[in-house]
């Protein structure tokens, strides 16, 4: 990977941990989605306008992705309100990395030698370790964890539509402008349909947290979504997930949860896949 590719994908993997946290403030983690992707569609559709829609043949990808988006904006939400971001965070971001590779490289054909695979497999590993308690799995929130492996498995499905309709679209900038554009409408949509406009209104007293978090949500995975033209897809997104990292750091410091030791043990793994990634 291309040494400007990786430290995109870095940086764009500290502002994934940050708008997740996002979902963590004082608002029903639904309506927190709601709200940064509202403010996502609001940021993207000045230059989706200007870039002009993708040819018809890409339409079908932004769909696909958007209603896979749905499942992951529910599981999420889901985990969140019944979990703290210590436990979900990487437990979603880490069932994924290896599955994606693994589906890139025998559905897509892409190039993926043993150190990369090595490289996503120790990133996963120590990505999911930070999840882990003492007291094991029963100490989870059994739906929680279920509602993470789900979004873990919405995100390998997203990842590969997104990054396979990018490369199909004339620009990539075109593709995620009106990804983000349509995303955005059609989970507002479903948020009124659901909850109703009422239910809705506390988010006008969060606008601030939710334009930052729409913000960094949307440089994010747009900085994602044009390296996956760049480089392999199982890749970008092993790298992608580093996230957890940032998410960690913020989880303690931000949010007050508890350090565990067990989470430099983590690091390492996470630090010695990007490594191997790197170097592929």
């Amino acid at each position: 990977m291309e040494p400007s590719v990786f430290l995109a994908v870095i940086a764009a993997a500290a502002m994934h941990a940050g708008w997740n946290a996002v979902l963590k403030i004082r608002l029903d983690p639904f309506l927190a989605v709601v709200l940064v992707n509202a403010a996502c569609g609001l940021l993207a559709l000045p230059v989706a306008l200007y870039l002009g829609p993708p040819e018809a043949h890409v339409w079908p990808w932004i769909a696909a992705s958007v209603a896979i988006h749905l499942i992951y904006y529910l599981t999420l939400s889901g985990a969140y309100r019944r979990a703290d971001m210590g436990l979900v965070y990487p437990l979603a971001r880490g069932s994924a990395p290896l599955l994606t590779t693994i589906l890139s490289v025998t559905l897509v054909g892409e190039a993926v030698d043993a150190q990369g695979f090595l490289g996503v497999g120790l990133l996963a590993l120590g990505i999911l370790s930070i999840a882990w308690r003492r007291a094991g799995a029963a100490a989870f929130d059994r739906t929680a964890l279920r509602l993470a492996l789900m979004c873990g498995l919405s995100i390998t499905a997203y990842t590969l539509v997104d990054g396979l309709g990018a490369r199909s679209a004339t620009s990539p900038h075109v593709y995620t402008s009106w990804l983000f554009v349509v995303d955005s409408l059609v989970i507002t949509l479903f948020g009124l349909a659901w909850k109703g406009p009422r239910a809705l209104a506390p988010t006008l007293s969060f606008i601030g947290p939710g334009l930052a978090g729409g913000a960094m949500s949307l440089a994010a995975y747009w900085i994602s979504i044009w390296a996956m033209t760049k480089a392999p897809i199982g890749l970008v997104a092993a790298v992608r997930e580093s996230s957890v990292l940032f998410g960690a750091v913020i989880a303690v410091v931000v949010l007050h949860e508890k350090l565990r030791p067990e989470r430099l043990v983590a690091a390492a793994l996470i630090v010695a896949g990007l490594v191997l990634i790197k170097l592929h």
